[in-house]
């Protein structure tokens, strides 16, 4: 339950009651993982479990199933957020929306279990050891949400708050990391002979940065470091730190604060997270908090505490979640279609995004140029830029998180989509000069980061849908064949192969547009033709 007077309440208790009955699956949506890494997924509840006794020790045991108490315990004691922004539907149910005011604003009922992003991401970070930056005004609980992911790794509270790093101007990197002992500086004759007292914080398996945009640039640099590369170099002492959930704080999305915080930096975060203003209906809690001295995080109850151990076990049983093909082909569609800007170059493999700007040139000054194609359909005149590697990692590996959070057997389309605004908040940079903003309707996507990122992914599905693609890939079937391997295959089959992925491109001459999709299979099949190419000559050769 969650609404008014929920909040504060019952702080050490946590539900007995089961939090997610995993739908029902076919044998074909199972994963094909062996026994020993298949995750560890919540049973079949019935009617007994829901109202007879507790759940058994085994069931208790269970860390998906610890993880959503977590949840619930934070969204109906801890944080005062009751915005289900995070929604799931019910296919099999009927959609209901209202629409309220001048603007005829959405009011959709979700028809399953939905969640609020100010409580569930940071619990995806804390379960894959990402990195979330929590963003928002003053007072909205950035800071207090990050110390109680530290109290649910175990620490004690007061040493959580201890070792949170608040970020200030005249913050030093040793005064961040580590210093080094006084006695060291004056008699060693060589930097390798001063020892540096490291600051505890660095070996925690939760690292708080908060207010990360008011520490100044140097700091940054060797901040970004560890975030990074995970170690911190202080006079030529190097400190390695452990794998670990990172929570930075700032008070406004766009990063600025008393410094601008470093691109590289700013790359380095997986999921950024808006803190959504306080809701006055829930003002009680606020009364009932101030009257009684209750503080949350000092009274988190020891049954959602994740040891050591289970802390790393849960990381592993989230990774091994599998990412099914048909979901993999949706990402790869919708990735495709951001990083093409056909004029920026005459060589195929240089017509991107990313050319234009090492060039210094503004990408949507260059998409001025191209005229072949519906800018209003195409998503990617949308964008400034494509999506990094570490961009496409973050998002596999929170889509994995959720599908786990929820109980699935694997990531669903439902489990992607869902983590993607979050994923790609600050990773994809829109073209607020493109056609696509200019209509009325759409014109508060240009603020709504969130909505403009689900919008695109679900125009990218549609387009999928409409192309038949799940059904239609032959340049997956070209790929599919090639990753079987050459070895001992026929030169009378390389030449088979090879003419098919020339007749694949001739088809395309004068059939289709450059669309992003169609680029990268262009690559593809570039790629695919030269390997067999390069196999056909060591065959001359006399290779064998």
């Amino acid at each position: 339950m969650t609404g008014p007077t929920a909040h504060g309440r019952g702080l050490g208790q946590v539900s007995v009651a089961p939090t997610r009955t995993p739908a029902p699956r076919s044998p074909q949506q199972q994963p094909q993982l062996p026994p020993e890494q298949q995750p560890e997924l919540s049973p079949q509840l019935g009617v007994e479990d829901l109202f007879g006794e507790p759940r058994s020790p085994e069931v208790e045991g269970r860390l998906d199933e610890k993880l959503r108490q977590a949840y619930f315990w934070m969204v109906n004691h801890a944080i005062i957020s009751p915005h289900y922004d995070v929604e799931f539907h019910d296919p099999s149910r009927p959609r209901t929306v209202f629409r309220l005011g001048d603007s005829k604003a959405e009011v959709e009922l979700p028809t399953d279990q939905s969640y609020s992003s100010f409580a569930l991401l940071p619990l995806l970070t804390f379960a894959v050891r990402g990195r979330c930056l929590l963003v928002g005004g003053p007072g909205r609980g950035k800071t207090a949400s990050a110390i109680l992911m530290g109290v649910l790794a175990g620490y004690p509270v007061r040493e959580v708050r201890r070792a949170m790093q608040h970020g200030h101007p005249q913050l030093t990197v040793q005064d961040m990391f580590g210093t080094p002992l006084p006695r060291d500086l004056v008699a060693a004759e060589r930097l390798e002979d001063i020892d540096v007292a490291w600051r505890s914080w660095l070996g925690r398996r939760v690292k708080i940065v908060d207010e990360y945009n008011r520490i100044p640039t140097r700091t940054q640099s060797a901040l970004l470091t560890v975030l990074a590369d995970g170690y911190v170099e202080v006079f030529d002492q190097v400190y390695e730190t452990r794998a670990a959930a990172w929570y930075l704080t700032a008070n406004d999305d766009a990063g600025g604060g008393t410094y601008q915080v470093v691109d590289a930096l700013r790359d380095r975060i997986d999921v950024v997270v808006k803190a959504l203003s306080f809701n006055s209906r829930f003002l009680d809690d606020l009364v009932l908090r101030a009257e009684r001295g209750l503080r949350p995080e000092e009274n988190v109850p020891a049954a959602i505490v994740f040891d050591a151990d289970e802390h790393a076990r849960l990381h592993r049983q989230v990774v091994a979640v599998p990412l099914p093909q048909p979901v993999r082909r949706r990402l790869e569609f919708f990735a495709a279609q951001l990083e093409l800007l056909e004029p920026a170059a005459r060589q195929l493999e240089y017509r991107t995004k990313d050319t234009a700007r090492l060039a210094g040139v503004d990408p949507h000054d260059i998409a001025l140029q191209d005229t072949g194609r519906d800018k209003l359909a195409d998503i990617g005149a949308q964008t400034l830029n494509g999506l990094s590697v570490r961009a496409l990692q973050s998002l596999i590996l929170y889509a994995k998180a959720m599908a786990y959070f929820r109980g699935d057997a694997q990531v669903t389309l439902d489990d992607l989509r869902a983590v993607l605004p979050f994923v790609l908040h600050d990773k994809v940079q829109p073209d607020l000069e493109s056609p696509a903003f200019d209509d009325p309707e759409r014109g508060p996507l240009r603020t709504d980061r969130v909505s403009w990122l689900r919008d695109l992914f679900d125009t990218a599905c549609r387009q999928y849908d409409a192309e038949g693609l799940d059904t239609d890939d032959p340049v997956g079937q070209v790929l599919a064949e090639l990753a079987v391997g050459l070895d001992d295959l026929p030169e009378q089959e390389v030449r088979r192969r090879l003419a098919h992925i020339e007749g694949l491109l001739a088809g395309w001459q004068d059939a289709t547009k450059l669309h992003g999709h169609v680029y990268e299979d262009a690559l593809a099949l570039k790629y695919a033709h030269q390997r067999y190419s390069g196999y056909l000559r060591w065959l001359g050769w006399g290779g064998r």
